[in-house]
């Protein structure tokens, strides 16, 4: 099930949205330049210098030191992908579910949450494997975040999907507790599945980040919802 755009208008263009779209577009392009320029070693290095390894958080946080390289790299990860799928689909949740959480939430709320949900995925991420040296890079937590509040604050929006059984696929009107709820139980199922995943088979996907983000975000938007109701009643 693969969304591709929701029926949920906004009031205002999403300028905090676009700019972290923008943002991420601009990001990959370093990634590009340093791939051109140095070679596939050059990108490795950059990745691992602005990424985030568990292993060097966990040792920053327990030494305390919360400014430190280690620390702000979590919000440098957020904006680096692995490639053009992992960038465009990012991107595509982005735009279909931030736009109307950032309208509902403000633009200022909406960039500080934004940021929290990726430190919320981090940290999750990072207590289930705290002793990794693998970087961790993506919008996905952050991302992840958002998809929870929009859960919480419209769960009854169509979202237009593309369902795809095989060779069988149709354009489907899906509600939001369906879509995200779907997206969220596989995180789960796969996010198990790697804990007991051999040492020879290893996920390149931060499900815990996943989780965490979304989480992290289905309760900070509870307020919100809660708001509305309290304004409806």
């Amino acid at each position: 099930m693969i969304p591709l755009r929701d029926a949920n208008p906004t009031r205002r263009t999403p300028v905090v949205t676009l700019a972290i779209i923008v943002a991420c577009f601009g990001a990959f392009g370093v990634e590009l330049f340093a791939l051109a320029t140095g070679g596939e070693n050059a990108l490795v290095d950059l990745i691992e210098q602005l990424g985030t390894i568990p292993a060097e958080l966990s040792a920053a946080v327990k030494a305390g030191d919360i400014v430190s390289e280690p620390v702000l790299d979590v919000f440098t990860s957020m904006f680096l992908h692995a490639g053009w799928l992992h960038l465009l689909g990012n991107m595509l949740y982005l735009w279909i579910f931030g736009n109307n959480v950032e309208d509902r939430m403000g633009r200022v709320l909406f960039l500080l949450f934004y940021l929290a949900g990726g430190v919320a995925a981090v940290t999750a991420q990072t207590l289930i494997d705290p002793t990794s040296t693998d970087p961790m890079i993506g919008a996905s937590g952050a991302i992840a975040a958002i998809l929870g509040a929009y859960l919480v604050l419209f769960p009854g929006a169509r979202i237009q999907s593309l369902v795809v059984l095989g060779f069988f696929y149709q354009l489907i009107a899906v509600p939001a507790a369906i879509v995200l709820g779907f997206w969220f139980v596989l995180q789960i199922i796969d996010g198990l599945g790697s804990l007991g995943a051999s040492n020879a088979i290893e996920s390149n996907v931060a499900f815990f980040a996943h989780i965490g983000g979304f989480v992290a975000g289905a309760i900070v938007a509870l307020p919100f919802r809660l708001r509305d109701r309290r304004s409806v009643g």
